[in-house]
């Protein structure tokens, strides 16, 4: 029998103005979000841009219900929403809808609003799932979907010399998965390539998430946020997430190699409806 073990806190959306103002405590406590992976916890954290949730799922004995939390108001947690779960840990299961799905390290799950009874699972105690959970209100039902690393479409991106060199997994695109507003992928950088999303760029139509994993314990990315000409960098470890509002950059300058879980939420799922920065604007 799966049990019941859920926390949530809640994120208030913070405009460009305040942000500039805040101190490092303050911008960790407003965009921050770590122990996202804790044994035998469901740890979600209920935001205010776009109403995305944004947790992680560990099972670590008996399997974990996806409960419904306060902030939703509603009985079940999908009845008016969609979920994508990416299994970035060992080996796990999904339960949903009374359908079971085996996910290995990098596939990714899409359940469509209405899906019920949803708990997860590890195939292995000893090396749990890790499963990171993004969540958006939705509209209408579209049917629910695994979608493996290696069926992703895969863009090779970046170079060298620039630092950058890059592999962009595109779990959610116009020819696969269709979502209500969800867009989800993962960039892995090459061996001595630190940079990500730089040229930046904003979005005001959407927000974005970004999980930061595969990193060695010692290791950090410096994560880059704030109007293009009043930025703000969070020191991100393995495994923490980092919420980025739709008038903020976006970016991260690794000590190591390391891969990125992005997410977005809101008007559009066009990848191309981007604002470019100009490097000459950055300050």
């Amino acid at each position: 029998m799966s049990q019941n073990h859920t926390d949530y806190t809640s994120r208030f959306a913070i405009d460009p103005a305040a942000a500039a103002a805040m101190g490092t405590d303050e911008l960790r406590h407003n965009f921050h979000i770590e122990d996202l992976f804790q044994p035998g916890r469901v740890s979600l954290t209920y935001t205010h841009y776009d109403r995305m949730i944004v947790g992680g799922a560990m099972p670590a004995g008996a399997p974990l219900r996806l409960e419904a939390i306060k902030p939703t108001g509603t009985k079940g947690f999908l009845e008016r929403r969609e979920l994508i779960a990416v299994n970035i840990g060992g080996a796990g299961t999904i339960e949903a809808g009374g359908q079971l799905h085996e996910l290995q390290v990098r596939d990714m799950l899409y359940l469509g609003m209405g899906t019920q009874d949803v708990s997860f699972a590890s195939v292995d105690k000893a090396a749990p799932a890790k499963f990171y959970l993004l969540s958006a209100p939705a509209h209408q039902t579209f049917p629910s979907r695994l979608i493996r690393i290696g069926d992703a479409r895969r863009l090779d991106l970046g170079s060298k010399e620039a630092c950058n060199e890059r592999s962009i997994f595109q779990f959610i695109h116009a020819d696969g998965a269709r979502t209500c507003q969800l867009v989800v992928g993962m960039t892995q950088l090459a061996p001595g390539s630190i940079w990500n999303t730089m040229p930046c760029h904003v979005h005001d139509r959407r927000m974005e998430a970004y999980l930061y994993f595969d990193l060695p314990e010692a290791a950090r990315v410096f994560h880059f946020m704030g109007e293009p000409d009043e930025t703000r960098h969070i020191v991100m470890r393995n495994e923490e997430a980092v919420l980025s509002p739709g008038w903020s950059i976006h970016s991260g300058a690794g000590t190591s190699s390391y891969a990125f879980i992005w997410a977005m939420a809101g008007d559009n799922v066009d990848y191309t409806d981007v604002d470019p920065v100009a490097m000459e604007d950055l300050r």
